[in-house]
């Protein structure tokens, strides 16, 4: 009588085994999928190709100014404009309520910086990385770009930037390894779940609406020279 219930419970404990691999198999794969898409299209500013536009996006505010992660994306997209490696920036963040702007904040940062105000365009609906990467595309017609994050989040912003069929390379920001770093990098766990959907279903972002003129209106200025 003991062999089939000794049987019965290796049996429960070997589902109970496969059952846990099966999930920890699912909760890496989106994570192994970013890693594995960057291939060669990671690096820094000396690194990354000549393209017409620099996507930055948003990394929260304090007292209405960039936060020092945002602060540092923003002077990455400076050194790229400096070095006339992009002509354009767009700056994509939250303005989800009147007190809180991440697009404005930006755009202030780098006119301040010396980029002429023409040159920065503005997504005010850029609430996730998809909504930014899909509204670049759809809103305001990227189709090829240098991205700018921190290094824990250009691989999921450069998986779905592709996915959103913008041709891109993306620029990883180094930061001191304190306590946002690390909590950036835990936030990239789920966000690798949330960004395989989106590659895969290619939802429409949160805000649609219509084109925008304000890349091809800053291409063309530089253009004139």
């Amino acid at each position: 009588m003991r062999i089939p219930k000794l049987l019965a419970g290796r049996r429960r404990q070997r589902i109970a085994y496969q059952v846990a691999v099966g999930l920890a198999v699912c909760a890496t794969a989106p994570s192994a999928w970013l890693f594995l898409n960057g291939g060669d299209r990671i690096g820094t500013v000396a690194s990354a190709p000549s393209a017409p536009v620099a996507v930055v996006f948003g990394a929260g505010l304090f007292d209405g100014k960039p936060s020092p992660y945002l602060a540092g994306r923003l002077d990455a997209a400076l050194e790229l404009y400096r070095d006339r490696k992009v002509e354009a920036i767009l700056v994509t963040g939250d303005n989800g309520r009147i007190s809180y702007d991440e697009p404005d904040a930006m755009r202030d940062y780098l006119v301040a910086h010396g980029v002429p105000p023409v040159r920065v365009v503005r997504d005010y609906a850029g609430f996730d990385t998809w909504d930014s990467c899909t509204r670049a595309r759809r809103i305001f017609g990227v189709d090829r770009a240098v991205l700018v994050s921190q290094d824990f989040h250009v691989r999921r912003a450069l998986a779905l930037c592709q996915a959103a069929g913008i041709d891109s390379y993306a620029v990883g920001v180094g930061e001191p390894h304190d306590v946002t770093w690390y909590y950036g990098g835990l936030r990239e766990i789920p966000g690798a779940g949330k960004a395989a959907v989106n590659a895969l279903l290619t939802p429409d972002p949160k805000y649609l609406g219509a084109t925008e003129p304000g890349i091809a209106a800053a291409l063309a200025d530089a253009a004139r020279g």
